[in-house]
C-alpha cells in the first residue's frame, strides 16, 4: 500500500500481477420515474429517479433498458445484508432501525497494476483484468467491478455484504450509517491513482458504465443522490480519529458525467457528527474538491459546539465518545 493513497487491494494485487498465476427482479419489472417510495427509503426526501427496467437475464448476463449489461460469471454470495441506521445527530440515544436493502453506493478504485490503454496492449489488459476479477471474487471485495473496457461485472450479490468500505461513516438528511460494508453497495473502477497527485482516471467506457449502473441501482433501491459517494469521503480511522484513511477518488470522480451532483461539496458527516479530524498529510495529497467537504464539516462542528455552549475540543470529544458507543 502506498501510504494511504492506495486502496485496500494495492499490495495484494501488486503481488498477484507480478507473479501471474438480492434476489433479482423478474424481466419486465419497471422501477418507475417519480418520488422514491420504498419500505426503507420512504422517510428520505423524494427524488426523481430515471425509469429503468430489466430486459433480459440468463446465467451469463443481464441487460437493462438504459443499456446496462451485467456480466454474471464471477458472481458469488457472502453474508446476507443486515444493518442498523441511526437517527442523525442522536445516534446513541435509541431509535435505530434495522434494514436489509442497500442505502447507498460507495465508488472505489482498484489500485491494481495497469497496462497502457492501447490496442497493442489488449491481451495484457485482459490478462490483468482477469487476475483482478479472480482476486476480487476470492476476497469478496466489491459488489461490482468495471473493467478497463467498461464491462460491468457483478461479484458479490446485491443481497449480501461485501468487504469494500471498512471503517466508514456517512449520513443523509435523516440517518447516519456506520461501517458501510453492509449498508452501501461497493462499485470499483479498474484504475490506479496517479502517484503524488491522488487523481485517478477512468476510460470513456468506464464512465458510461458508471452512469448506467448507478442509474439502475438508484432506480432499484430508491437510492438518493446524496448517498452516492466516494471511498475517500466515507473512510475514517478510529485509531486516531482521522478522516480520509483511504484516498481513492479523493479527487477527479466524474460526478456530473455519472449523472450525479457534485457530492464533494457535502459537509463531511464524520467530522460534524462523530468528531473526526484530519491532518496536514490529507490536505497535501488530495484535491481542492475534497477539501471543501472537510472544511464544511469542520465549520458545522464549530457552529454546533457554539450552540451547545462548549469549546470545539470538548464538543469534538463528546462526538468521539458517541462514535465509540455505537461501535
Amino acid at each position: 500500500m502506498w501510504r494511504r493513497t492506495r486502496g485496500p487491494l494495492a499490495v495484494a494485487l501488486g503481488f498477484l500481477v507480478l507473479v501471474p498465476a438480492g434476489t433479482m427482479p423478474s424481466a419486465g419489472r419497471i422501477w418507475r420515474r417519480g418520488p422514491v417510495v420504498t419500505a426503507q427509503a420512504s422517510e428520505i426526501e423524494p427524488e426523481n429517479i430515471e425509469q429503468v427496467w430489466q430486459v433480459e437475464q440468463n446465467t451469463e448476463y443481464e441487460t437493462y433498458s438504459n443499456g446496462l449489461r451485467i456480466e454474471k460469471r464471477f458472481e458469488i454470495g457472502n453474508e446476507p445484508r443486515r444493518y442498523h441506521v441511526y437517527p442523525r445527530g442522536a445516534e446513541d440515544l435509541g431509535g435505530r432501525q434495522e434494514r436489509r436493502a442497500p442505502a447507498g453506493i460507495v465508488f472505489h478504485t482498484t489500485e491494481s497494476q495497469l497496462a497502457d490503454f492501447r490496442e497493442d496492449q489488449t491481451g495484457r489488459i485482459r490478462l490483468l483484468g482477469g487476475a483482478l476479477l479472480e482476486f476480487v471474487r476470492r476476497e469478496r471485495a466489491y459488489h461490482y467491478l468495471i473493467d478497463r473496457f467498461g464491462r460491468v461485472w457483478r461479484v458479490v450479490k446485491e443481497s449480501d455484504s461485501a468487504n469494500h468500505a471498512g471503517h466508514s461513516v456517512w449520513a443523509d438528511a435523516r440517518w447516519s450509517y456506520v461501517n458501510l460494508n453492509r449498508s452501501f453497495i461497493g462499485v470499483s473502477v479498474e484504475t490506479a491513482t496517479q502517484a503524488g497527485s491522488d487523481r485517478a482516471e477512468a476510460t470513456a467506457a468506464q464512465i458510461h458504465a458508471l452512469r448506467v449502473l448507478t442509474g439502475m441501482l438508484r432506480a432499484r433501491y430508491g437510492i438518493t443522490a446524496r448517498n452516492c459517494v466516494t471511498h475517500a469521503q466515507v473512510s475514517v480511522n478510529p485509531a486516531n480519529m482521522r478522516a480520509g484513511y483511504h484516498y481513492d477518488w479523493a479527487a477527479n470522480f466524474p460526478y456530473p458525467a455519472v449523472g450525479l451532483p457534485d457530492n464533494y461539496a457535502i459537509a463531511a458527516p464524520g467530522m460534524s457528527l462523530f468528531g473526526f479530524n484530519y491532518d496536514q498529510a490529507l490536505v497535501n495529497v488530495t484535491g481542492q474538491p475534497f477539501w471543501k467537504g472537510l472544511l464544511l464539516g469542520e465549520e458545522q462542528l464549530r457552529q454546533d459546539a457554539t450552540a451547545q455552549g462548549m469549546s470545539v475540543s470538548a464538543y469534538r470529544q463528546t462526538l468521539a465518545e458517541r462514535y465509540r458507543r455505537i461501535l
